[in-house]
């Protein structure tokens, strides 16, 4: 049976995105495979975070999450928020990473193909995972190239074990 499952899973090619967190303390964000707009009306946009991520503890505390899409050609921006942890290394270096302060204080990724600053609603235990169910208040971007999948992110090294 868990041989069944892992062949339907490993059929899947979900969009990658980039969360962000901020708190009055830290900021922190992390490569995210899991994510999905779960309702229409209203809309709302679910994220899952690994509770093993440095990420979790920051978007526990946070008012707002930001949800950043990347294309293909922005590779190396998903490894930089994929195969690093921000439990040793602060991934908002001005000289590495464009970013600004969105709503509520988050971080919003100048770069990102496309983004939303979404109010956490509600967060579901899913297991290894929280999802926080966002409701979106601010979002922009650009719609050019396709989008980074898991396929294409499958070579970055993960920052932590899932």
């Amino acid at each position: 049976m868990a041989d069944d499952i892992d062949v339907f899973m490993s059929r899947l090619n979900p969009d990658m995105c980039v969360v962000t967190a901020a708190t009055d303390t830290e900021r922190s964000g992390c490569l995210v495979g899991f994510s999905s707009q779960c309702s229409i009306d209203p809309v709302r946009y679910v994220v899952w975070i690994s509770k093993a991520n440095h990420t979790y503890g920051a978007a526990r505390a946070a008012e707002c999450l930001a949800v950043h899409l990347l294309t293909r050609e922005q590779h190396g921006l998903a490894a930089h928020f994929g195969g690093r942890t921000g439990d040793r290394t602060d991934k908002f270096v001005p000289a590495e990473v464009r970013w600004r302060q969105g709503y509520g204080g988050s971080v919003v990724l100048e770069d990102a193909a496309a983004w939303f600053v979404g109010v956490v609603e509600d967060r579901v235990d899913g297991g290894d995972h929280v999802g926080f169910v966002l409701r979106p208040v601010e979002w922009g971007g650009r719609s050019d190239g396709p989008l980074l999948r898991l396929a294409d992110a499958m070579d970055i090294p993960p920052g932590h074990p899932a």
